[in-house]
């Protein structure tokens, strides 16, 4: 496993005032898809003037979070694609934001593009991206990044990138439907990791109070056949998170340093990330989002929401108008004839956090800002939080 997490020399600018001076503190995810189809490529567009890069800099300069989960930013090991990205385009802004400089920052090795040496798919194939321990083409592809204007403790992080699938009690064992045999066979089931980029567990000094970040990107429900084998590891690696805040002795949960059980019940924390899965509508297993919705420790009251998610159901119609959920909630803008938008980006403070207020970056049409959220198929969410 490789990691960075370091801190550059600069003064930290919150969403409104100082760290210190900040009574509410903004967290946010936020799924770039700055990723790239050949391992080096997004650090070499981020030594150009990439437009792409430059909305989402854009983006994140006018919410301006104090905490940040970026997913489907690629991984890689020396760290310069997010000193690049840091320097060159959140510290350099070239339109009307002001430049955010966030001194900490952690990434680390993901599960994508590691091949698994199986053939995962059932194609005769064991070489594909998707006979990898996650999908992916490379190595690192479509990895995460936390942004941070306060310390990040190194030393006290945990991750599960190689916590294997069978380790879990009760695992949602895809099942072939004709054989009705397991998909997997012994061999690949014996090695199948559970996270298809990786858990984190980041602790962060919030002026004396520790915050876990606890982030994450499981895979889509969906690229898959009758097996929903794609659909169960969905709902299990949400699971993942809702046993975490569960079972502070599981012996089962093992972390990549070695260390087992869950995050203690006195712990504050916010689960962030795209979980790929709508409380209503889409392919996600009915209860796969709501281990985390509904769990006691979880404080998810406030809904965040935009009016642009509104618009665009009405401009868009197609299966948007077929589905069940609140539109002003959704985050991301899927395949008007297929799927429709949906709620699939989530920030989940733990209970002991107040919720001031929150939002989706999603502007409507007539906003000088709309033209930018072309930069990814999902949309920024954040919270303003209070401990008081």
């Amino acid at each position: 496993m490789l990691l960075y997490a370091f801190s550059i020399s600069a003064t930290s600018h919150c969403h409104a005032q100082t760290a210190n001076e900040e009574k509410t503190l903004r967290v946010a995810t936020f799924n770039v898809s700055l990723n790239r189809s050949r391992e080096g490529r997004l650090t070499a567009d981020l030594r150009t003037d990439n437009v792409q890069a430059k909305k989402v800099a854009s983006i994140i300069r006018t919410v301006r979070p104090d905490i940040l989960l970026m997913n489907e930013f690629d991984y890689d090991a020396t760290g310069e694609s997010i000193q690049l990205f840091r320097t060159r385009f959140l510290q350099a802004a070239a339109d009307e934001t002001h430049p955010i400089t966030y001194p900490y920052a952690f990434s680390s090795s993901v599960n994508t593009g590691v091949p698994s040496g199986h053939d995962f798919e059932h194609n005769g194939s064991s070489d594909g991206p998707g006979d990898s321990y996650g999908y992916g083409k490379f190595p690192g592809q479509y990895g995460m990044v936390v942004l941070s204007m306060f310390p990040i403790e190194r030393d006290k992080v945990r991750t599960f990138q190689n916590l294997l699938w069978k380790n879990m009690p009760d695992a949602a064992i895809p099942m072939d439907p004709v054989s009705k045999q397991p998909w997997y066979s012994a061999d690949a089931w014996n090695v199948f990791r559970l996270s298809s980029k990786s858990h984190w567990d980041i602790p962060v000094n919030v002026n004396g109070k520790i915050l876990h970040v606890l982030a994450s990107h499981p895979t889509p429900p969906a690229f898959d056949g009758p097996e929903d084998r794609n659909g169960k590891r969905n709902h299990d690696e949400i699971r993942l998170w809702a046993e975490y805040l569960s079972n502070k002795s599981a012996d089962w949960l093992v972390d990549d340093q070695g260390h087992s059980g869950g995050l203690p019940d006195t712990e504050s924390f916010v689960i962030l990330g795209d979980q790929n899965a709508d409380p209503i509508d889409g392919n996600s297993h009915n209860n796969a989002i709501q281990q985390l919705l509904n769990h006691q420790r979880v404080n998810s009251t406030f809904v965040p929401g935009s009016e642009g998610a509104t618009e665009a159901t009405e401009l868009q119609a197609g299966a948007n108008l077929r589905q069940s959920g609140i539109a002003r909630s959704d985050t991301a803008d899927f395949s008007d004839g297929e799927v429709g938008n949906l709620r699939v980006d989530y920030v989940l403070p733990s209970s002991d956090w107040t919720v001031v207020d929150g939002g989706v970056f999603w502007p409507a049409t007539n906003n000088a800002l709309a033209d930018a959220i072309d930069c990814s198929d999902h949309r920024l969410v954040w919270l303003d939080l209070d401990s008081e």
